[in-house]
């Protein structure tokens, strides 16, 4: 993950870990801590970097008693499944809060009458592309797990308590979600502006 992320996560993590310390809820499990993660109406840095850091932990803790899944489970096929599943979900929340956070930070035109703000502006980029680039190391994970998800021994099992997540595999495994193309298209674009910051002068403003 790029080193922007990696700090992005750690500021708000004294903060957090406070909160959970405080909690007489106990979070262990992968689907405790997806609980944690919420969308704002207005999202701000720190609640995208908020929720990075949980669906972060979710994605490294164990799996919840087949019991106490987000699912009905009845067997251990539908078990498996359920395991692939929740694991490209998670890589997709992510891939989505990547990209909110990077176009916080973006800038979509480089205009002559910014040039007096133009380190800030390309700090910002910087971070952005960060933010995109980290996006396509979640996209070959959500692959992955969706193509496991997709195995030949799960033709016709559905997790009917999962359909979006059902509807999200079927999408990747057909083509139709390719975040691959919305992230490459972000970081030209965004190098393209980048480009045009660095080519402002005293002569340009």
């Amino acid at each position: 993950m790029p080193r922007f992320c990696k700090i992005a996560a750690l500021a708000a993590f004294f903060y957090i870990l406070n909160a959970v310390q405080l909690s007489a809820y106990m979070v262990k499990y992968k689907e405790d801590f997806y609980r944690l993660y919420h969308i704002h109406y207005r999202q701000d840095p720190d609640d995208c970097i908020e929720n990075i850091y949980w669906l972060e932990k979710a994605v490294q803790a164990d799996f919840a008693n087949p019991q106490y899944a987000d699912a009905k489970i009845t067997n251990k096929k539908e078990w498996e499944k359920y395991r692939y599943l929740y694991m490209m979900h998670l890589n997709l929340k992510l891939i989505e809060q990547h990209l909110r956070l990077g176009r916080i930070y973006d800038k979509k035109v480089a205009y002559f009458y910014d040039a007096p703000w133009k380190e800030e502006y390309l700090n910002d980029l910087d971070k952005a592309k960060s933010c995109y680039t980290a996006g396509k190391y979640y996209w070959r994970e959500a692959k992955l797990w969706a193509e496991k998800a997709n195995g030949a021994s799960f033709n016709f099992m559905f997790i009917t308590d999962l359909q979006n997540w059902e509807d999200e595999r079927e999408r990747i495994g057909t083509g139709e979600l390719d975040y691959s193309k919305i992230l490459e298209r972000e970081l030209t674009r965004v190098q393209n502006v980048i480009d045009d910051f660095i080519a402002i002068d005293d002569k340009t403003y």
